[in-house]
């Protein structure tokens, strides 16, 4: 799968974290940055990945910031992309199955490395579950279209 993915400098550790876990799972990986810990404006990140998964050129999408909240924010300005902020396992797996999330926002503050990897690998394994929640997402693609 081509999974871009980005952080501003809050996140650039976990950022690292996740590539090398994506690259070790067999994924391709487009990293749009950040690559110092120089203050980055989160908005400067989270367009370009998004922007990359609602035109294809991504099947999915990773950002990290320091609270997960900010990336997802603008994220989910971009047509095509449901940016779901996860902060545990479940979260992950729900966001995928129920919302059919193609970008997963995490906190590089608050979430440990281990459990990072764990949402990763839950993310990108769980398939969207469809039925009544095709009929939501639907909705969602309807009013975009507006």
């Amino acid at each position: 799968m081509k999974i871009a993915v980005g952080s501003d400098h809050r996140g650039l550790s976990a950022k690292e974290r996740v590539v090398s876990t994506l690259t070790r799972l067999g994924h391709e990986v487009i990293d749009f940055g950040t690559r110092a810990t120089d203050p980055v404006d989160y908005p400067d990140v989270a367009f370009p990945v998004a922007t990359a998964v609602g035109n294809g050129d991504a099947e999915r999408g990773i950002l990290i910031c320091g609270t997960g909240l900010g990336m997802s924010i603008a994220a989910n300005k971009v047509r095509g992309v449901r940016a779901a902020p996860c902060h545990d396992s479940v979260t992950a797996e729900l966001s995928r199955s129920h919302n059919d999330s193609n970008v997963m926002c995490l906190s590089g503050d608050l979430l440990g490395g281990e459990l990072i990897d764990r949402m990763v690998r839950i993310w990108l394994q769980t398939p969207f579950d469809g039925g009544r929640h095709a009929r939501r997402v639907d909705k969602i693609r309807d009013f975009e279209k507006k």
